[in-house]
């Protein structure tokens, strides 16, 4: 994983608590972990691409063909 082996990852535990507080460290795990699902669903979805004219411009190039 990246060369990381068990020594240095308990290391960077350690120093992430130190950081950040036994406290906070569920709120930063949930926030990481919306964050890893939203970039997920943003990647899977499809691009959405709206071409529908909008009724104002249907009525507008009415108006002016008309006059």
């Amino acid at each position: 994983m990246f060369g990381l082996g068990a020594a240095e990852l308990i290391i960077i535990l350690v120093i992430v608590l130190i950081i950040f507080g036994a406290g906070r460290l569920p709120e930063l795990g949930d926030g990481i972990g919306r964050g890893i699902r939203s970039f997920r669903k943003a990647v899977k979805t499809p691009d959405e691409i709206d071409i529908t004219p909008k009724k104002d411009d249907d009525e507008a190039a009415k108006k002016s063909d008309d006059a």
